[in-house]
């Protein structure tokens, strides 16, 4: 029985932690006996795997590899549709010179799934070498050499010649014949939308070249390319007219860019996804945002506990400014929403004012930029003030008028909140007064500048002790006596971190609050370099320094701090 054979197999792994029972009743309902222990045991998969293989008599691939030099002729012997659908990876064969298989090796990682193994040998007519291999090298394999949804394609590009034209796709009916192409189209789309949630993504980027499509997640802030199938460019139009569709976007309109939404929903959880297209010499680009539904909290942030009583009692105040300043994709918006979460109560009005509304906050009201109908970051803070708000927020200041505005707002009680793209928070200073604000406006009326990035987090499965030169760490303002205190992403990562060496991501910050000294040296019309060395002496923490904190604390790693940040 097969509760026996796994029981016997988990012995050394606390066989208490198996809900026995769960498992007899998923075997009965169908379900595959080892994905149910590796789903929901502690057992460690490298163990388990390798403890059946023995069991089983069958040899054991910590790390199946398929030969690239038999890529084709591996595919052609086992297709995507056999290869994916029973989830054996092919990794060698013995071929005739015509190509046909005389023998071919498949790692699989359930050798109890008797049904899968006997649907393969029908559909491989040559001898099959079977070896055991861990779940997430299999899977990852599967990927890697047939692409994202290489089994929908299959099917669609065999059947018919490319002769260079694009193929159009539009969606005449609700419901879709599994085997048309449209239903193949609108599978293969679905599939890149499921893998870049699963693999945590939040960018989504196709883009055509000259005879390819090139597909690409942005994962912890890195763009990684994602295989597909050999023949996707035959389908580029249909795939970017589907996406167009879902978008509500006009897939007859290819020479402007265009700007969409597509609402999503994935285990229950809304899914806001951006949709902007932008025309090239080779063809439509498509890029998507995915934006869950976050719940913000202010303790997300992980600010440690001398900023976090900083900002706390910036946001005790009933008026001021408070701007979170940094490039493109740093987490400004994060850090407002934790703050306004923060604030949000049945006795404080909020109001916010975005271009466009990506988050959304319950009992706040808010607003979206509408240049074509008039509706500015200017005009629509007026307008705001007269709606009696005790909190306000301006997703950024763009121009003069804007930041007069807001600037006036503080001053006649309201806590105001928005961001400025500078390199750090002591340049803000400098770019309100660029945009014409004067200096003694800017004292009165700004709390604090809030400059922070996002830098990529140390795996904590394969992190490794790493050791710097004291010529290097001096160059860069790490303290030298700390070098026995870093880690490292190993190389090649491992399987929890998708062979990175990094999972999630982290934020560092600067805080540049103006105390009354401040106010002064600004009024006067201080320079950086002054307000810099007077903000130092009142104990201001740069960013680089800040990072250093993370790194001591094996959060992330030295290289990651120096490419986010400015020395000095």
């Amino acid at each position: 029985m097969a509760e026996r054979l796994l029981g016997e197999l988990l012995s050394p792994a606390r066989p208490g932690d198996i809900d026995w029972a769960g498992l007899a009743d998923a075997i009965r309902g169908g379900a595959s006996a080892v994905e149910w222990i590796l789903d929901h045991s502690e057992a460690s998969e490298e163990t388990f795997g390798r403890s059946l293989a023995k069991r089983l008599g069958l040899r054991w691939a910590g790390n199946p590899q398929t030969d690239p030099s038999q890529e084709d002729l591996l595919k052609r012997a086992c297709p995507p549709q056999v290869a994916i659908r029973h989830r054996v990876l092919p990794i060698l064969g013995d071929f005739e010179e015509s190509g046909s298989p005389r023998g071919i090796v498949l790692a699989h990682f359930d050798p109890l799934a008797s049904f899968d193994k006997s649907m393969v040998r029908r559909a491989i007519d040559c001898p099959i070498d079977w070896v055991l291999a861990p779940r997430q090298r299999v899977l990852a394999g599967l990927q890697s050499l047939y692409g994202v949804g290489g089994h929908i394609f299959d099917d669609l590009v065999a059947k018919r010649e490319w002769d260079g034209e694009d193929f159009a796709f539009t969606e005449k009916v609700n419901v879709i014949d599994e085997s048309s192409e449209e239903a193949t189209v609108v599978n293969f789309v679905n599939s890149i939308l499921n893998e870049a949630l699963n693999q945590r993504a939040t960018d989504i980027h196709i883009e055509p070249l000259t005879h390819d499509l090139r597909v690409r997640y942005r994962i912890d802030g890195a763009l990684r390319v994602v295989p597909v199938p050999d023949d996707i460019r035959k389908l580029q139009a249909s795939v970017i007219a589907r996406l167009k569709l879902m978008a509500g976007l006009d897939i007859a309109e290819k020479r402007k860019p265009q700007d969409g939404r597509i609402a999503l929903r994935a285990g229950g959880e809304p899914i806001d996804t951006r949709v902007a297209t932008i025309p090239g010499i080779e063809g439509e680009s498509i890029a998507l945002r995915l934006l869950g539904q976050e719940r913000f909290h202010i303790d997300r942030l992980e600010m440690p506990p001398g900023l976090r009583g900083e900002i706390d009692a910036i946001l005790a105040k009933p008026n001021g400014i408070v701007l979170v300043t940094g490039p493109t994709g740093c987490g400004k918006s994060t850090s407002l929403f934790c703050f306004l979460s923060e604030l949000n109560s049945d006795d404080t009005k909020i109001v916010t004012i975005e271009d466009p509304i990506e988050n959304r906050l319950p009992g706040a009201l808010q607003i979206a930029v509408r240049p074509d109908v008039g509706l500015t970051f200017a005009s629509g803070l007026r307008s705001i003030l007269r709606g009696d708000p005790n909190v306000v927020m301006v997703g950024e200041i763009r121009d003069g008028e804007t930041a007069e505005i807001a600037v006036q707002a503080a001053l006649t009680g309201h806590l105001v909140f928005s961001t400025l793209h500078t390199n750090d928070a002591i340049s803000g200073v400098t770019r309100l007064v660029d945009m014409g604000v004067e200096p003694f406006l800017i004292a009165a009326a700004v709390r604090a500048f809030l400059a922070q990035r996002l830098v990529r987090r140390l795996c904590t499965s394969c992190r490794e002790p790493a050791a710097y030169t004291a010529e290097y760490l001096r160059s860069i303002g790490f303290p030298p006596e700390m070098n026995d205190r870093i880690y490292q992403p190993r190389a090649g990562g491992c399987e929890s971190c998708g062979s990175t060496g990094y999972r999630g991501r982290t934020a560092i910050y600067e805080l540049f609050r103006i105390t009354d000294s401040m106010q002064e040296a600004i009024t006067r019309g201080a320079s950086r370099k002054d307000l810099l060395k007077r903000a130092g002496d009142e104990g201001f923490l740069s960013m680089r320094d800040y990072g250093w904190r993370k790194v001591l604390e094996g959060t992330t790693s030295v290289e990651e701090v120096v490419s986010a940040t400015e020395s000095g």
